[in-house]
């Protein structure tokens, strides 16, 4: 039975079709929203698409949002939105130990994790209506860095830096960001490669929650944020309690 809440709203979720973002698009689809999924991979979208099964309420968009003239078009084309929602994060390659890091890594995370926010808060807040909302990914490693880390730390605290910003600049419409721990999302395999399995299970032991989290639980979070019309330029925290041990 589809649940309540989201009906005739309409989202865009860049980074839709894997992992957070794709939980989050079945979520909204399910309570009644029209969704508009974007990226870089069409072939992704398609399969995603395929998957969530909801044609005459779901959209797709093959974007790059670290280019403005694609945002700008995106938002051109697609109009009037609700809320606007980038789990976006192009990180292969950037967890390298700093004699190994290439410059070229470093700004594919800057362009998918501050430029590109800043891009779709410029080009599609015009789009939104007061009671509308942004919503973006930062995570645990800008509170708990580790060696190889040493970019995506700095990027994650730059965007919830962005965020605090954008909610007054952009203020009654609401500017938020979730901080994820560690979640089970395809993102690992560049991270810990065939040791993922392994990796993630040592962290479930370590964490007060006895379990990493699932893209169903970042889901939530961002619908939380999404919904509630009194959280603005806040970073909210969905790590298991991975800050405290």
């Amino acid at each position: 039975m589809r649940r309540k809440g989201m009906d005739m709203e309409k989202i865009l979720i860049v980074g839709g079709s894997s992992g957070m973002g794709l939980a989050l698009a079945r979520r909204c689809l399910e309570e009644g929203a029209h969704v508009i999924i974007a990226g870089r991979s069409e072939a992704k979208l398609s399969a995603a698409r395929d998957g969530l099964g909801r044609p005459g309420t779901l959209e797709t968009a093959v974007i790059d949002i670290s280019r403005e003239d694609e945002v700008a078009a995106l938002f051109e084309r697609i109009g009037r939105l609700d809320h606007i929602v980038s789990t976006a994060a192009a990180i292969e390659g950037a967890y390298r130990l700093l004699p190994d890091i290439e410059l070229s890594a470093a700004q594919r995370v800057v362009e998918s994790k501050f430029y590109g926010p800043l891009l779709l808060a410029k080009h599609g807040a015009p789009n939104l209506p007061p009671s509308g909302s942004l919503t973006f990914v930062s995570g645990i490693a800008a509170y708990r860095p580790a060696a190889r880390g040493s970019v995506v730390a700095a990027v994650n605290a730059a965007l919830e830096g962005l965020v605090r910003a954008l909610a007054v600049e952009l203020a009654p419409i609401r500017v938020n960001a979730v901080s994820p721990g560690w979640v089970d999302t395809p993102i690992w395999e560049f991270v810990a490669g065939d040791k993922k399995d392994e990796t993630l299970a040592a962290m479930a032991e370590r964490l007060p929650a006895g379990r990493v989290g699932r893209p169903e639980d970042i889901a939530d979070a961002i619908r939380f944020l999404i919904g509630n019309g009194f959280t603005t330029g806040e970073t909210l925290h969905v790590e298991g309690g991975h800050r405290l041990v």
